[in-house]
């Protein structure tokens, strides 16, 4: 018995991973592909014979009937929405943001419209994030230019003050002996302040140039493959774009806690932490940032470990050193982390098998802006461990390292218990 002719064009319809409707003069949708019915909600075959009119949101539709008459008296290939935004709403009511291109095709002698749709939810997710990270860095520019102005005005008070001293000479030495002593450090503050912006400002721009390459790159691109059998390359850019807005972040996020803890803004907020269940959700969270086949792996004597701390900080510091380890290491490499009460203190070391640290260089290893000489390559801003070791000093506790060129690193933190 002979197996059914198989019509290849019905096969291709139904494979197509963008959404196809054929639409007739009178706006009825008379065939629809599974793509089509997965995109609006409903069951296999349960769009046809629908108006075009019930995909498109109500307020939209009187000017949705205008568009289609007025594209079937001058059809032409053509995407639409060109410059505004389209939405397509689905069976439950829920509204989702489209692309739609148009074409026309004859069939069985009569004219018909083919719509071919995608959903550009993701596109529009990523389109959000670059914007508000762009706005984050404007503010943060803007915080640093009101300090500077700040600072200058501090010293030109200063000076104001040196010009009103009193007549008496003991006097007169004495304040001109503090607006001196005054004048110095604001100096100082100030040039700090403004190595600080130029450092960011250097930093800005080259940290910055590599994301936001990827980013637009990664995202012209996903325009090109909307084609069956492209799904893999666009996921693969859609993950290079969510690596930069990652790697973007974290640029920031380490400008911001510099800028806090050099103005005094973090207090410390203790309360009774089990930092034995805090490490596991630490790892869980990070292990998804893992490079291929990288493992971290825990253990604890006694297993389980409560300490007065506080929780936020503690969160900071290990996220830091384990982000640092899995950065800093191979793919098919195991990171340790090691707990233990020695002494008076809780100790915690994390341990990588990556690059490690020059000998000569170690000495700056927790210097504000420091990067070893082979991991320039490697983006990072060089706050992560001055951070960490103002946050590890606002607990009281001490850390230090060890660690061989091309054999890895191991970072000990003690805190008292």
């Amino acid at each position: 018995m002979k197996n059914e002719a198989i019509d290849p064009y019905k096969a291709i319809f139904e494979a197509c991973e963008e959404g196809i409707l054929v639409v007739n003069s009178s706006g009825q949708i008379i065939m629809a592909n599974m793509a089509s019915h997965r995109l609006f909600g409903y069951e296999n075959n349960e769009m046809i014979g629908l108006s075009i009119e019930s995909l498109v949101p109500p307020a939209l539709r009187t000017h949705h009937v205008k568009d289609r008459e007025n594209y079937d008296r001058n059809p032409s290939p053509r995407k639409m929405g060109h410059g505004r935004d389209l939405a397509g709403r689905k069976k439950d009511g829920s509204e989702f943001p489209v692309e739609i291109s148009l074409n026309r095709a004859q069939i069985e002698g009569v004219d018909h419209t083919l719509a071919f749709i995608i959903d550009i939810t993701e596109r529009k997710k990523i389109e959000v994030a670059l914007k508000k990270s762009e706005e984050q860095l404007i503010v943060y520019a803007a915080e640093l230019e009101k300090r500077v102005i700040k600072r200058t005005q501090d010293l030109d008070d200063t000076i104001k003050q040196l010009e009103q001293v009193n007549a008496d000479l003991e006097d007169q030495v004495r304040i001109r002996k503090k607006a001196e002593d005054d004048t110095r450090l604001a100096l100082s503050r100030e040039r700090e302040l403004n190595e600080l912006k130029s450092r960011f400002v250097s930093m800005a721009s080259h940290e910055f140039r590599t994301p936001l390459s990827t980013i637009l790159s990664s995202a012209s691109l996903i325009e090109r493959y909307r084609e069956p059998g492209t799904e893999e390359k666009r996921k693969k850019h859609i993950d290079k774009i969510k690596s930069g807005i990652s790697n973007l972040t974290n640029i920031l996020n380490d400008f911001l806690s510099l800028s806090k803890l050099e103005e005094g803004k973090v207090e410390i907020d203790e309360s009774t932490v089990n930092i034995t269940d805090e490490l596991k959700d630490i790892i869980d969270e990070l292990s998804t940032i893992c490079k291929d086949q990288q493992t971290i792996k825990f253990e604890s004597n006694p297993n389980t470990i409560v300490l007065n701390t506080d929780k936020k900080i503690f969160k900071n510091i290990l996220i830091n050193l384990l982000s640092n380890a899995i950065k800093y290491s191979e793919p098919s490499t195991e990171i340790f982390v090691e707990m233990a009460e020695v002494d008076d203190n809780i100790q915690i070391q994390v341990t990588d098998q990556g690059m490690g640290i020059p000998e000569e260089e170690q000495k700056h290893m927790f210097e504000r802006f420091f990067r070893a000489k082979n991991a320039t390559n490697i983006q990072g801003t060089g706050l992560g461990l001055n951070i960490v070791k103002k946050y590890v000093d606002m607990l009281n506790g001490h850390i230090t390292f060890k660690s061989k060129l091309n054999e890895g690193t191991t970072f000990i933190v003690d805190l008292p218990k």
